[in-house]
């Protein structure tokens, strides 16, 4: 597989290492970070935002995790299924030898009966009395009495805050402990005044490395009593008897005095109401545990923009509310969602913001310009993440390989994100300071694999060329050990460098494009590249091209000032117009080097304003028809693929390998579900912000 292959030993002289760290003694004090106050890290594979038999998934906790940390061999994983309620055990695991029963009828439409030990995509038949579509009420052994809090329905649903205190955190713990990989609980909330939101409270989880006895999720539960929306039980978690205020909040006093919490929403009475209550949940953990919690809005462009009236999406000024209230916990988004084959790529419609993905990535973080631009050039530490969100499998079962919905984490997407664990185990909290850092890239189809993004002032004692080659050198000796390149007087991705007016900046960038083949299971041509006559095997995509993008660094905008704080997509405040692509690179402007290394720099001369720089690439070339403009900006991917399945789509597969699953009509199969997904990646990092004495102050990132 792609993520595993090893490249050749690149070596670096320790000559030129010793000297690239001397030269920060010639540089102005306070221009950039020291490399000896950062512990030494690698960057780690994980997915925080997937979901099981306990929300509206499919699978068991253990084979999800299964799935996870051993078929796609995650470092790292976050068990989040939605708040409010569910019916079904997910604690309960699949019998891995249980055939189906002819009987049920179960078959598949394209292969025929299902063979034994693989289920249809809705996971395990509750009518076996196996696996983890059996109710809660009859798996318990007292039944529907040991299901807590208020409700009346049969079978009786259980509130999540009761399945993650009481159920499974002891089954993550033990998978986590068995498997000797950071694993833990988190909940997808159905966020009051939204959509959806990926949360984590690990304060009192003890995940692998640790051995102590006592681990609890209490707090993980009680965080989705007081603030999911779907939430509806007033018995204040039962026995446990919570109390949702924040010290010193002036949301206190909306609480209702039975549920020890706020029980409306955004509504015609009560506008904002909703929004209200999700900003006391941030300032909730930010009291609860400020370092080991996140709050990052997931797949935010879905449920098309704000609503003050119901919970529909978010508008920028909602994202910069939520990191004003607590930029520790709040400190990014999903914008690359999941559900990445799904006919409506994403499960983006035409009524998301921006009318669907963009290459399989939300239009707040794909235009360039918008959204993401504009809270980067507040100097915000906001930050890019994807998620895999699996549910299902579509048409297919959960161990085959084609899929007309849902990747498994770390089949597609993974978050790639730095560890600075130095000597020690990997452990939760080190990743959660990872994703809080801004260290981190997101790729899909493992299209890149390792990254080293660094800039640096130029240093007037060595001449141009020989630092440049220095720098290169320090990002391939970075790349082949899977980590950052840290020298005094240099920045990475969420980090800042401090530099004088009129200094030379040199960004340095070094990405690897593993050889070999990835997950996809097909082999045929992409369809994509063949409209434009390249041969590229759909499992073994090679990087086209890199950009370097870039903006300017303007200052906070105020809560006050209405016209740049807040607005939809397209406004003032949702824009930030000097981010532009600086440079493309490609095979004609970068050096390819043993194991698949592409190595490029770039020079910006006589900074005089604050600034911040990000990368992209993908595998298409600019004006692939349906896919990127002339440009190479992603298109819509509607534009490929229209949301009618009853029309043709727009590029035909034309091999005999083609799958019977794909868009078909007149007899004519279309690039469509997975197979449109294998053939359009992309990857995208995080930014480096570059703080110009006397100009701009990059407020929201600190000197690290």
């Amino acid at each position: 597989m792609r993520n595993t292959f090893k490249p050749r030993d690149i070596t670096l002289a320790v000559c030129a290492v010793a000297s690239l760290a001397g030269l920060a003694l010639t540089q102005h004090a306070g221009a950039a970070p020291k490399a000896n106050t950062k512990a030494a890290g690698t960057y780690v594979t994980g997915d925080f935002h997937n979901h099981t038999t306990c929300s509206d998934g499919t699978l068991s906790m253990k084979k999800l995790i299964d799935k996870s940390a051993k078929t796609y061999n995650l470092d790292w994983f976050v068990q989040a299924d939605h708040g409010g309620s569910s019916t079904r055990n997910c604690t309960v695991a699949e019998d891995p030898f249980e055939p189906v029963a002819p009987a049920l009828g179960l078959t598949n439409s394209t292969t025929g009966p299902y063979p034994p030990a693989t289920y249809p995509s809705g996971g395990e038949p509750a009518a076996l009395l196996k696996g983890p579509n059996q109710s809660w009420e009859s798996t318990l052994p007292n039944g529907r009495a040991d299901i807590k809090g208020d409700g009346t329905a049969v079978p009786k649903a259980m509130w999540r805050w009761q399945e993650i205190k009481e159920f499974q955190y002891a089954v993550t713990e033990a998978e986590s402990r068995s498997r000797l990989k950071p694993i833990w609980i988190g909940v997808e909330q159905n966020a009051p005044g939204h959509e959806h939101v990926s949360t984590n409270v690990l304060k009192g989880q003890l995940p692998w490395p640790s051995t102590a006895a006592g681990g609890n999720a209490n707090l993980q539960a009680q965080y989705e009593y007081c603030f999911d929306r779907s939430d509806a039980d007033t018995s204040r978690g039962a026995e446990n008897q919570w109390d949702c205020s924040v010290v010193g909040n002036a949301s206190n006093s909306l609480i209702n005095a039975t549920a020890a919490k706020i029980t409306g929403n955004n509504s015609a009475a009560t506008p904002d109401l909703g929004h209200t209550k999700s900003l006391m949940g941030v300032a909730w953990m930010a009291e609860k545990a400020p370092t080991t919690s996140y709050f990052i809005p997931a797949h935010l462009e879905r449920a098309g923009a704000y609503n003050p009236v119901a919970s529909s999406g978010f508008n920028v000024e909602h994202l910069r509310n939520f990191n004003n209230v607590a930029p520790n916990v709040a400190f990014g988004f999903e914008s690359m969602p999941g559900h990445q084959a799904e006919a409506g790529r994403g499960s983006y419609n035409t009524t998301a913001v921006g009318g669907g993905t963009y290459g399989g990535t939300g239009v707040y973080a794909a235009a360039i310009g918008g959204v993401w631009d504009a809270l980067l050039g507040e100097g915000r530490g906001w930050w890019f993440f994807g998620s895999s969100d699996y549910h299902n499998r579509g048409q297919f079962g959960p161990d085959q390989r084609e899929t007309t919905a849902d990747f498994y984490p770390g089949e597609y997407t993974k978050d790639y994100v730095m560890s600075r664990r130095g000597t020690n185990n990997l452990s939760p909290e080190a990743i959660i300071d990872g994703l809080r850092s801004g260290n981190s890239f997101v790729a899909n189809g493992d299209l890149i694999d390792r990254m080293a993004f660094v800039a640096c002032a130029y240093n007037p004692g060595l001449p141009r060329p020989a630092f440049k080659a220095l720098m290169e050198k320090a990002a391939i000796n970075a790349v082949t050990k899977n980590a950052e390149v840290r020298i005094d007087g240099c920045a990475t991705m969420g980090e800042k460098l401090v530099v004088r007016p009129g200094a030379d900046i040199l960004v340095t960038m070094a990405v690897r494009d593993p050889q070999g083949t990835n997950n996809s299971p097909y082999s045929f041509a992409n369809p994509s590249l063949k409209q434009i006559n390249i041969t590229q095997p759909l499992n073994a995509p090679v990087l086209d091209h890199l950009d370097l993008i870039g903006g300017d660094v303007t200052g906070l905008v105020a809560p006050t000032d209405s016209a740049k704080y807040a607005g939809a997509l397209g406004s003032a405040a949702a824009t930030n117009k000097s981010t532009a692509v600086k440079k493309v690179f490609n095979s004609t402007s970068w050096t390819i080097l043993p194991g698949g290394v592409r190595l490029m720099s770039y020079r910006i001369p006589a900074v005089s304003a604050s600034q911040f720089v990000r990368l992209r690439g993908t595998n298409l070339p600019p004006s692939t028809p349906f896919e990127s403009d002339v440009n190479g900006n992603p298109i819509l991917d509607y534009d490929l693929s229209p949301s009618d399945q009853t029309v043709a789509g727009k590029v035909a597969c034309t091999d005999a390998a083609c799958p019977a699953h794909m868009r078909t009509v007149a007899g004519v199969k279309y690039s469509s579900f997975d197979v449109a997904s294998w053939a359009d990646l992309w990857f995208y990092s995080n930014p480096i912000f570059i703080e110009v004495t006397n100009s701009v102050k990059v407020a929201g990132i600190n000197v690290k």
